[in-house]
């Protein structure tokens, strides 16, 4: 399959603009394919804020430009504000340490 690059990036950079906090996932928050999906998703929930999500599984193009554009290899991927936070370990950690809802909740710069 041919991949349309700057297609690609075009519309991921469209997704991350318009959308204040976005998880790149395997699967959909309500069945996610993996359990890093799971808990990176289960840690948004818990900070009661809405988000949008893009399933990489249904969107191989998406999957394979994201991690070259990010410079981040893996998914979940969190994006908050059009800046990338990180993957599940960060999220948790990020959650666990209290600092997660704040970041979520601040007014974009």
């Amino acid at each position: 399959m041919e991949i349309d690059f700057e297609g690609t990036k075009a519309i991921i950079l469209e997704q991350i603009k318009t959308n204040p906090i976005l998880i790149y996932m395997k699967g959909t928050p309500a069945q996610p394919y993996c359990g890093f999906s799971a808990r990176a998703v289960q840690c948004l929930k818990e900070c009661d804020v809405p988000f949008a999500s893009v399933n990489i599984l249904e969107n191989l193009a998406i999957r394979a430009v994201l991690p070259k554009i990010a410079n981040w290899p893996t998914f979940p991927q969190v994006w908050v504000n059009g800046e990338l936070i990180g993957g599940c370990d960060i999220v948790s950690e990020l959650h666990q340490a209290g600092t997660l809802e704040k970041l979520l909740k601040a007014p974009k710069s």
